[in-house]
């Protein structure tokens, strides 16, 4: 079996920013070794079985040499596996992609280059500023800063630098800034000129600084700016040029998402489109369930009459199940009347061909009730398909009223074991969303009963079942969504921004 690694630019913080190409592969990846920065929200992209590796490296804090890293890459494509190289920013931009390609071919081993938007471009751009203006700089210069000034070999000549026209980028320079600003204005470049430093670049904690060259120091030391900087020497930094425009209500806030890794996305992206910070803090995954009682149900599908499903999982478990059974929607009675439990779930539906002929009003078990309230029932033979712990009231509810009421369960909800790092940056959190009992139940089972106590964050829930489990679990509900939905969810979110 032959393996293949792949050297994939994240991009600079921004999940969106990630090339197409650089998604697919880590959506198929077997293996993830990732960096520090501008990777972690991409995480969830990656397959639920995928091996994650962390090897990023920090000030005074290396999970690996580049050597190991080096050596862990050529032994996983040796295995044969396909191995996701996730960078950030580009891989050839002061990323050691190029020392991992030399070692992937030293050793005989496949790979490929997928470029990533470095954030020598980008965090400028976020900020409003173009590293390049017609009218201001033709040319622009990224250079390191890692390296000091001050010692006596150096691969970087600053004394050429300060005379090289145009815009100056400089990244990882913020520890050595003031050597650096000061061999720069010694060798002549203007102590007046404009300046800028952008942090977190491209993220919803995105800061920005501006001062002249020489006092540009002392205003980064005044806002508390650190690593990771992105540093803009030059005119398109000054005010003639610079637009300001990257912004949102929930910018600066971090929001935390609980749902099951796979289902994160639509909920994760609408937050950030607001400028949110979002924590995916995965509590539950979702695994279908093998039982004798779905076989027979899908084998013997045309004979319902009602068929009734509440969630989007219930959807696809069930039409999965029918697939690989050899059946589609077309086995479904024409007769057939489907219910779905809400829009979300209804629109999952007609996804697979089907179009839901109910959706009740309220999209809780006690809505399907209540839109049958009228209905004769008596010996209709109906399917309910839901989830393992969902609450009983749907099911004994049509059954009260004399339906014929099979019930599969399809899947269940797990805990999952998210890493501790992202509990702990939850808890200091301004927004903790939930779409389910289940991930309040599981999220509280993470925490110890002094973190409940102490927990700040606005509890933001679905819906009435989930808020009650919340309360029950210690938590305080700040905001309900109206309807139960991920986009009144937001809106949620946003209304209880405004007001807080």
């Amino acid at each position: 079996m032959s393996g293949r690694a792949y050297l994939v630019g994240a991009g600079p913080g921004d999940p969106g920013l990630i090339t197409v190409r650089g998604r697919e592969l880590l959506e198929s990846a077997e293996v993830v070794m990732h960096d520090r920065l501008g990777t972690a929200e991409l995480l969830p992209l990656a397959a639920a079985d995928a091996e994650i590796v962390d090897v990023g490296k920090a000030p005074g804090d290396v999970a690996m040499t580049q050597e190991e890293i080096n050596a862990y890459l050529c032994d996983f494509v040796h295995a044969g596996r396909k191995v996701v190289r996730l960078k950030g920013g580009d891989p050839f931009v002061f990323g050691r992609g190029g020392e991992e390609a030399i070692a992937l071919a030293a050793a005989g081993l496949d790979f490929e280059i997928v470029p990533g938007i470095t954030s020598a471009i980008a965090a400028p751009a976020y900020a409003g500023i173009p590293v390049t203006h017609r009218a201001v700089a033709t040319s622009v210069t990224i250079v390191t800063g890692h390296e000091d000034p001050a010692k006596p070999e150096t691969q970087t000549d600053w004394a050429a630098l300060a005379r090289v026209p145009g815009t100056l980028v400089l990244l990882m320079a913020v520890r050595r800034w003031e050597t650096i600003a000061a061999a720069l204005v010694a060798a002549g470049r203007d102590p007046s000129e404009p300046a800028a430093a952008v942090r977190w670049g491209t993220t919803s904690a995105q800061q920005t600084v501006s001062a002249d060259l020489s006092g540009l120091g002392a205003a980064m030391k005044a806002a508390g700016m650190g690593a990771p900087s992105v540093i803009v020497i030059g005119g398109v930094a000054g005010d003639e040029v610079r637009r300001e425009w990257f912004s949102g209500p929930l910018l600066g806030r971090r929001v935390v998402v609980t749902r099951a890794r796979a289902q994160a996305g639509e909920l994760s992206q609408r937050l950030r489109a607001l400028g949110a910070e979002v924590i995916e803090l995965p509590t539950i995954r979702i695994r279908p369930v093998e039982s004798a009682e779905i076989d027979a149900a899908c084998a013997d599908i045309g004979r319902y009459r009602m068929l009734v499903l509440t969630s989007v999982n219930g959807v696809d478990c069930l039409f999965d199940r029918l697939r690989e059974s050899g059946r589609d929607a077309r086995a479904l009675d024409l007769d057939c009347e489907v219910i779905a439990i809400g829009p979300a779930t209804a629109e999952r539906l007609a996804a697979r061909g089907v179009r839901a002929d109910l959706v009740p009003e309220r999209y809780v078990a006690e809505g399907i009730l209540e839109a049958l309230a009228d209905r004769d029932l008596a010996e209709l033979p109906v399917l309910v398909a839901r989830a393992a712990e969902a609450r009983p009231d749907l099911v004994d509810g049509l059954r009260e009223r004399g339906a014929a009421v099979d019930e599969v369960l399809l899947y269940a909800t797990e805990v999952e074991d998210p890493p501790r790092g992202r509990v702990e940056a939850a808890l200091d959190a301004d927004v903790i969303t939930f779409t389910a009992s289940s991930t309040v139940r599981n999220f509280a089972g993470l925490l110890t009963p002094l973190e409940i106590d102490r927990l700040a964050a606005r509890v933001v829930s679905i819906g009435p079942i989930t808020s009650a489990t919340a309360r029950e679990a210690g938590l305080t509900v700040a905001a309900e969504a109206s309807p139960h939905t991920i986009p009144a969810l937001v809106e949620a979110v946003l209304t209880d921004a405004v007001e807080d």
